[in-house]
């Protein structure tokens, strides 16, 4: 029996979930590293772990395989899947489920200091808190060794200069030169899984808008979506595209604010500038036309929580031709000043064959050769109605990354065009409440400005979230920037980071 022919659990929209057992789980390993199916999440859940991905149909679909773990194990994915490794890590600390032949055992998120362990496992015999009330400590974090002549090591952060999250970066250098980077995150761990367990779906809504602010559209979009999936709901067509219009101006901000900082890290100072003028312009137009700098909780499941008045669309409009006139002249400035050329082109190279094994995406992905858009190869309302363009390069170096966004700022502007030009009237909320009769499950894939944000919610009979996950783009983005800066040099570090602008909170749950 193939993995196609397994009857999918009941009440789980809008793609299946089947059961598997160990074989099939290591079977489906086994075609992920083979490259025959994309990787798109691995998570856990109480006594079960959950493994979705990419079938190479077209069009795309999205499968879920779930595994349970009736002793507490399960075969390691990471063995054959590189990009698994640190979700399983997640798994273990979170769940207390162990990936059985794992190639890395060390603890991620859970540095020692939590007070009652692992918060969805039951506790084991002899697992006893001490009398403070806190878990037995861990052993120290043992960072890879690295062993060679004139070799040092230069430890950075977790606390950084400026308003910046925590995280630990292990620099091992031959003078200037980084051998390897090791990371070390897991700091800005908020306790999501446990938060968003018997909450009703109003306050989950929040949560998921929180968890990585400069993703607070993306995160409710996705959210929202697997909501109605598991509901089987659908939002009014006016609220579909309002939602769309939200997500195009987070990711022009995000981009148009990417660009400029890159800029700066390689000294160049005045495009920071003019970019984060621009980028304060979109903010503000943001708040005109949606009552909040960063749209925040603007989107709900059911539909948006505000209305788009004509003065905000007139200042949208507005925003699109201020942009359309300043925007060109910074392209030319960048594409024309040889020391930016210098400090960007061939810097922090990343492999189109590790992006593709790492299931990469957004700009990372898209900058190293995998063309994969959720708003295109999943499509949701309305871009399944809307034109764009997906635009892909294979260099997979700084300046490719600053050139895909450049190119993502000239799309998302043809598309709020399109969403303004479309917008239909009518009612911008659907009832939820009259649709909850019996647990559900939901599952959504939503493009954030990052890449692909996927959200898994079952809901319980009584109306609260029994389980969400929400998995970030940057679970995959991370170890891939350990890889590009391999063989760069130290000063070159923050211009790559910035390339990458992985998120720490989105991350570390």
């Amino acid at each position: 029996m193939s993995f196609a022919e397994i009857a999918p659990v009941a009440h789980h929209h809008p793609w299946p979930r089947r059961i598997v057992d160990a074989g099939y789980w290591r079977d489906i390993a086994g075609r992920l590293a083979a490259g025959e199916w994309g990787f798109l999440a691995l998570w856990g859940d109480t006594g079960a772990v959950h493994l979705a991905f990419l079938e190479a149909t077209t069009p795309a679909t999205v499968s879920v395989a779930t595994l349970p773990c009736p002793e507490g194990r399960f075969p390691s994915v990471a063995k054959a899947l590189a990009v698994a490794s640190r979700p399983e890590r997640a798994i273990r600390d979170l769940f207390g489920l162990e990936p059985i032949g794992a190639n890395d055992e060390r603890h991620w998120l859970d540095h020692g200091r939590w007070p009652g362990g692992r918060p969805f496992a039951a506790p084991a015999p002899g697992d006893a808190e001490d009398a403070a009330g806190a878990a037995p400590g861990l052993p120290p974090y043992r960072f890879l060794d690295s062993t060679g002549p004139g070799l040092h090591q230069i430890p950075v952060g977790p606390v950084h200069a400026g308003i910046i999250e925590p995280g630990h970066f292990r620099f091992t250098c031959n003078g200037e030169t980084i051998v390897r980077l090791e990371e070390r995150l897991g700091y800005v761990h908020k306790g999501l899984d446990r938060l968003l367990a018997g909450s009703t779906i109003e306050r989950a809504a929040k949560l998921a808008a929180r968890i990585s602010g400069d993703s607070t559209v993306a995160y409710s979009f996705a959210f929202a979506l697997a909501v109605e999936n598991a509901l089987g709901v659908k939002a009014p067509p006016r609220a579909e595209w309002q939602r769309a219009l939200m997500a195009e101006l987070e990711r022009l901000a995000n981009h148009l604010g990417d660009i400029g900082a890159v800029c700066n890290d390689a000294a160049y100072a005045i495009m920071l500038a003019h970019c984060s003028s621009l980028r304060e312009q979109v903010l503000r137009t943001a708040e005109t036309a949606f009552g909040h700098r960063l749209m925040m909780d603007g989107i709900q499941p059911g539909g948006v929580a505000v209305e788009l008045k004509k003065e905000g669309a007139a200042a949208v409009r507005g925003l699109i031709k201020v942009v359309r006139a300043q925007f060109p002249e910074l392209v030319e400035l960048y594409d024309n000043t040889a020391s930016l050329a210098d400090r960007t082109v061939a810097t922090g190279r990343l492999d189109p064959a590790l992006a593709a094994a790492f299931s990469a995406g957004g700009f990372v992905g898209r900058a190293s050769g995998r063309s994969f858009d959720a708003r295109r190869d999943l499509p949701y309302a309305p871009y399944d109605r809307l034109h764009f363009e997906v635009p892909v390069m294979t260099e997979g170096d700084v300046n490719a990354r600053v050139w895909i966004r450049i190119k993502e700022v000239e799309q998302s502007l043809d598309l709020i065009e399109q969403i303004l030009a479309g917008m239909p009237t009518g009612a911008t909320t659907a009832d939820l409440l009259g649709h909850i009769m019996s647990t559900c499950e939901g599952l959504a894939v939503v493009e954030g400005f990052r890449g692909d944000i996927l959200a898994s919610v079952r809901i319980s009979a009584d109306g609260t979230i029994e389980r969400a996950y929400l998995r970030d783009p940057s679970w995959a983005q991370w170890p891939l920037l350990e890889a590009a800066i391999e063989g760069n040099i130290v000063a070159d570090f923050p211009l790559c980071n910035k390339s990458f602008n992985c998120s720490y909170s989105g991350h570390d749950l």
